[in-house]
């Protein structure tokens, strides 16, 4: 490529001095006339074979080397952009099968979600549940208590009624003398009891 750059510039100098000294003898040649004749066709036909030789001549060499590297540089920009392309569909393919399989993750990770979010929510009704029952059983407890404290205290205060009322009526069927007798002989089975 070096060697075929270095040549060019000669090549086109070459070039321009064929191109001028063919100019030059066509004109000399009788440009007096304005017509067209065999002769001057024929001039011309020489004129262009000869160019076509020479460029052939110095350029066929070097144009076939630079054409052939270029065609070679080329092919080889066609088969690294082709093997770029087929790492590129292959990085898609790879990329498109993690988001395929990221998706089947998270599907994955809702489904998970969905069954421990019932799982809890069944814990917390059953938990719910027998703390219901529980509460239950405790406020029938607290009730009895109440209940029995209740029938207690409605005894006790139904004895001092009771008791107020006998005491009422044996007062006032008893007279003083039978209440001072009645005293006495408390006071001596007291004595009995504590002598």
């Amino acid at each position: 490529m070096k060697k075929m750059r270095s040549n060019i510039p000669a090549l086109f100098c070459m070039t321009v001095l064929v191109v001028l000294v063919c100019g030059i003898a066509h004109a000399s040649g009788g440009g007096g006339e304005h017509g067209s004749s065999v002769m001057d066709w024929v001039w011309r036909f020489l004129n262009f074979g000869i160019l076509v030789v020479v460029l052939v001549w110095f350029l066929g060499k070097p144009m076939k080397a630079y054409f052939r590297q270029r065609t070679e540089l080329i092919e080889k920009s066609i088969k690294e952009a082709s093997d770029a392309r087929e790492a590129a569909e292959r990085a898609l393919k790879e990329v498109e099968e993690k988001l395929r399989m990221k998706d089947q993750e998270i599907e994955k990770i809702m489904e998970a979600a969905r069954r421990s979010g019932e799982t809890d929510r069944d814990a917390l009704i059953e938990d719910g549940r027998r703390m219901s029952e529980q509460i239950r059983e405790k406020a029938r407890i607290n009730i009895e208590q109440e209940l029995k404290q209740a029938r207690e205290e409605l005894k006790a205060e139904a004895a001092a009624i009771a008791l107020e009322i006998a005491e009422k009526k044996i007062r006032e069927r008893l007279s003083e003398e039978d209440q001072v007798r009645l005293l006495e002989e408390s006071l001596k089975k007291i004595e009995e009891q504590n002598g």
